[in-house]
């Protein structure tokens, strides 16, 4: 072929052959841009049109994008979780500690932009971490084991949304699929997984017998409401808890800086031997935590905490006090550190707390694998079921409703939007699925216990 021939312009775009390769040559901002087409002389026309006609009116080239190096790219994403999406300080912790795998792996490697990582990188990425040994909780004295399926897929989607990111600000070359995407990631079976093991009836009842003064009330709690270990940590009287309507309120505290996870608030009715227990447990106090931390007194407060308006004043106070020792705004993660030292100040429990006292429990009755908390949340929940629990209401008592978050209209969030449960129903059906459980019958005499103590 000619030169003449293996070379022309439409417009502002030229077009030229090269090892019978079309490739198109352009200036856009002031830097010229050369995107590769193929083999197909029409096709090599019809974008060079295209292009044309986009610069002429200013908007991006279709071939265009804008090249970055994969930290950088994360650090954008991450930026745009906290400043625009505003995603929870530990949301954004968890996808920062699940993409630095992804930075780890490309640390000796010759893949430097984003545009460079293709399929084939995402699939070497997969049989690295096949191999790989990790610490569970992250820290360096403790044993090793492989990667569970469960937090493989969780990286893999982190990064699959990270490159989504990246395609929708056009750092990916045009019409390039996201590699992790190509990896059908929601199709990877959960094959090694941590297993759930639901206590016996006898198991519930040992395990409660094993408990102190102080931590019969909160794991009964746990129990008999389904609360997530967190939730009971900030549960503050009297705002969240009204023994004589006999109810506890799940309620977002964002002056506070602590926030239901789903951010779904609900009301829990209280049965009635539950309601007795915690009417022990907090001996006519009107303020501070529900739960509260071992030998702790009240005069350790030097702040008002009699409503929760007061709480957050005080909480503004000393946002603002840190705020001035600084140059620049107080980051989110600077305000969580001042409010969670607020929290430990009113004498709350902390979460890993609750786990500690849990594994020393489990550990007395000869169960020394159930190291988890959650279970009981997971006992809670199988006990709606076998009660026959409607399953609406059984969403709204754990928590999973969805009819005012993003998931409405899935499942039955959309038959929550038209549907109304009565609050006398919630509490008949939750009264009947819990009577025939161990924990009431050792409850009662506990209160018996504790009755005559009083006497």
């Amino acid at each position: 072929m000619s030169r003449r021939a293996s070379t022309f312009k439409i417009g502002k775009v030229q077009v030229y052959l090269r090892s019978n390769v079309w490739y198109l040559c352009y200036h856009e901002h002031g830097k010229r841009q050369r995107p590769r087409v193929g083999n197909d002389l029409a096709a090599a026309k019809q974008l060079a049109a295209q292009v044309n006609a986009q610069l002429a009116i200013g908007s991006p080239a279709a071939t265009s994008f804008q090249a970055i190096a994969i930290p950088e790219l994360r650090r954008l994403w991450l930026e745009h979780h906290e400043h625009v999406l505003r995603s929870s300080v530990h949301t954004i912790n968890r996808y920062r500690t699940a993409t630095d795998h992804l930075l780890r792996f490309l640390e000796h490697r010759p893949v430097r932009h984003a545009s460079h990582f293709h399929v084939a990188h995402a699939e070497s990425f997969v049989r690295h971490f096949r191999q790989l040994e990790v610490s569970p909780n992250g820290h360096l004295k403790t044993a090793k084991r492989p990667l569970m399926d469960k937090g493989l897929r969780y990286i893999l989607e982190c990064c699959r949304a990270l490159f989504s990111f990246a395609a929708k600000r056009r750092h990916l070359p045009p019409y390039a699929d996201n590699p992790f995407s190509a990896l059908e990631v929601d199709r990877i079976p959960i094959e090694r997984a941590r297993p759930i093991h639901l206590m016996t009836l006898d198991q519930e009842r040992a395990f409660l017998e094993a408990c102190d003064d102080w931590q019969f009330p909160l794991f009964l709690t746990l129990l008999l409401t389904g609360l997530r270990p967190g939730e009971a940590c900030h549960l503050l009287l009297p705002d969240d808890v009204d023994l004589d309507e006999g109810v506890v309120r799940i309620r977002n505290k964002p002056a506070l800086g602590w926030q239901v996870k789903t951010r779904c608030e609900r009301d829990i009715p209280l049965i009635p031997v539950l309601a007795n227990v915690l009417r022990v447990h907090v001996a006519g106090r009107q303020c501070g935590p529900v739960f509260r931390r071992r030998r702790w007194c009240d005069e350790r407060c030097t702040f008002d905490i009699s409503t929760l308006d007061k709480v957050a004043i005080a909480a503004k106070q000393r946002i603002d006090n840190a705020s001035s020792a600084l140059v620049e705004p107080i980051t989110r993660a600077a305000r969580g550190r001042v409010l969670r030292r607020l929290w430990w100040d009113l004498g709350a429990i902390k979460e890993d707390r609750v786990r500690t006292e849990f594994m020393r429990l489990t550990t007395k009755i000869g169960l020394p694998d159930q190291t988890a908390p959650k279970a009981l949340r997971h006992m809670f929940a199988t006990a709606l079921q076998d009660g026959r629990v409607d399953p609406l209401i059984r969403n709204l008592l754990m928590g999973h409703a969805a009819a005012n978050s993003r998931t409405a209209g899935h499942g039955l969030g959309m038959t929550a939007v038209y549907s109304h449960s009565r609050p006398a129903t919630i509490r008949q059906q939750l009264e009947e699925a819990m009577a025939a459980r161990s924990a009431i019958s050792v409850t009662r005499r506990w209160i018996e216990v504790k009755a005559g103590k009083g006497d």
